[in-house]
């Protein structure tokens, strides 16, 4: 079996097929579960009509659950795409999009616009503009992103050890955290307070406009990531190689890069920065189909990274009640202990790099 053949093992194919068939599980538990019970039945029934009797349970299905659902599949494959792709650049297995500071220079990005406008209202009016202001805020955060990135990257020339690349991302991370911080300071309570509702993370804010937005940025991201699977393959084995194979390294670290930022900053614009999902996932995905060829891993961390984003989602909104939990605490409290066991039981992570 030639690579050019790209054929799946027979194992590597059902595990996939079951990966899709438990988000496919998932997703529609997502739509049934919630504060308001609607039985199963009916929930079928009023996801494929266009009209039904109780206009509330269509309301609820239509207007809350579906997009909500969507937006948890997009983002768990937008973050996953993303820290795979920062792990192979950097070829260090603790990189991702919170930990190099990718997801705090988005943060400061939208800092920028929510606590530097003069008044809260302005914030909330920002979020009321549908179209034109989720622009603004994935404008804002993607610029926040891909400057601590780049600023990142430019230290890399000079320094190649990983371990100290990664230190020199969490101080970067820690420099955004004070800036925020500073700001925060100097601004309103009403500011502090939107801010930080912000930063908790939802995946219940979109509009349908908003979602339109970020739909068609995370899979235009995805797609691609995709064509730069060969080059990311190429990277894991050193610069030095990737050169000799006529890989021009720059070029492909700036085409990472900028499709990562654009990931990163579009998710943490629409939905605040969520973190553990974007490092774990590929961990996860490269466990569990025991591979390290980037055409096999996207797709599967695409579905990986929504299979747990809706887990998270249907733990967060504590079935039965009216509590809706942190979606950022629900990813590390859930996630961590499972990636803990993985690593343990695999122990295959360094083979990876």
């Amino acid at each position: 079996m030639t690579p050019e053949q790209s054929i799946l093992p027979q194992s590597r194919t059902r595990l996939i097929v079951t990966l899709l068939l438990a988000l496919t599980v998932l997703f529609f538990t997502d739509l049934i579960l919630g504060s308001v019970n609607i039985p199963i039945g009916a929930a079928f029934e009023i996801l494929f009509s266009s009209s039904h009797e109780n206009q509330a349970w269509y309301a609820i299905i239509h207007k809350i659950r579906l997009p909500r659902s969507i937006t948890a599949v997009l983002v768990g494959g937008a973050l996953s795409v993303a820290g795979l792709q920062m792990q192979t650049l950097f070829r260090n297995p603790l990189a991702g999009p919170s930990v190099l500071g990718i997801t705090a220079g988005a943060s400061l990005g939208v800092a920028a616009v929510m606590l530097v406008t003069g008044s809260a209202s302005t914030a909330f009016a920002i979020k009321e503009m549908g179209l034109g202001g989720s622009w603004l805020i994935v404008i804002a955060s993607s610029l926040g992103a891909a400057a601590v990135l780049f600023i990142i990257l430019l230290i890399s020339f000079k320094i190649r050890d990983n371990v100290v690349m990664l230190i020199v991302g969490l101080m970067m991370a820690n420099i955004t955290i004070a800036v925020v911080s500073i700001w925060q300071f100097f601004s309103s309570p009403e500011q502090i307070q939107e801010y930080i509702l912000w930063t908790f993370g939802s995946l219940g804010g979109t509009t349908n406009d908003q979602l339109l937005v970020l739909t068609v940025i995370v899979i235009a991201g995805v797609v691609l990531t995709f064509l730069l699977s060969k080059s990311l393959n190429t990277l894991l084995l050193g610069e030095a190689y990737a050169q000799s194979m006529g890989l021009n390294v720059l070029k492909a670290r700036v085409a990472i890069i900028g499709v990562t930022s654009i990931l990163a900053g579009a998710v943490t614009g629409f939905c605040g920065p969520i973190g553990f999902v974007g490092i774990a996932v590929p961990h996860l995905v490269r466990s569990f189909l025991n591979t390290s060829d980037h055409r096999v891993l996207i797709p599967s961390a695409v579905i990986m990274g929504a299979i747990i984003m809706l887990l998270c989602d249907i733990i967060s909104q504590v079935p039965g009640s009216n509590s809706v939990l942190p979606i950022n605490a629900i990813t590390a409290l859930i996630g961590s202990p499972v990636v803990i066991w993985v690593i343990v039981k695999r122990r295959n992570l360094k083979a990876s790099f």
